[in-house]
C-alpha cells in the first residue's frame, strides 16, 4: 500500500477528528497531496488539496472548517476536521498526484460518521 489512511471514526456534530495519510514513497514524490471523501450512495468529491508550497484549495463545503498540512519528516499529510456535521459523513480518501505525470495514487478509505 503506496499511501496509508487513517484517524476516522464517530463523532458527534459539532466535534473534531484529524486524518493521517502516510506514503510508504517519499512525500517529495508527489506534486499535489490531497482528500477526497464519498458519501453513500453519491460519486466521490473532492474535499481539500495542498499544492507545492503553501498553496491550499478546499471544497466550498468545508473552507473554515477544515484544514490540510502536511509533515515532510514524516512524509505524512493531514485533514483536520473541525465543527463536523452530518453531512461530512463519509469515507475519506486521500490521493498523491505524482511529479510529471500527474498520475493518481489512492489510499485505503477511512470512515468518519458524524452523528448523535
Amino acid at each position: 500500500v503506496q499511501l496509508q489512511a487513517s484517524g476516522g471514526g464517530w463523532v458527534q456534530p459539532g466535534g473534531s477528528l484529524r486524518l493521517s495519510c502516510t506514503t510508504s514513497r517519499s512525500i517529495h514524490d508527489f506534486a499535489d497531496l490531497g482528500w477526497y471523501r464519498q458519501a453513500p450512495g453519491q460519486q466521490r468529491e473532492f474535499v481539500a488539496s495542498l499544492g507545492t508550497g503553501v498553496r491550499q484549495n478546499y471544497a466550498d463545503s468545508v473552507k473554515g472548517r477544515f484544514t490540510i498540512s502536511k509533515d515532510n519528516t514524516k512524509h505524512t499529510w493531514y485533514l483536520q476536521m473541525n465543527n463536523l456535521k452530518p453531512e461530512d459523513t463519509a469515507v475519506y480518501y486521500c490521493n498523491g498526484k505524482y511529479w510529471g505525470t500527474g498520475a493518481d495514487e489512492w489510499g485505503n478509505g477511512t470512515l468518519v460518521t458524524v452523528s448523535s
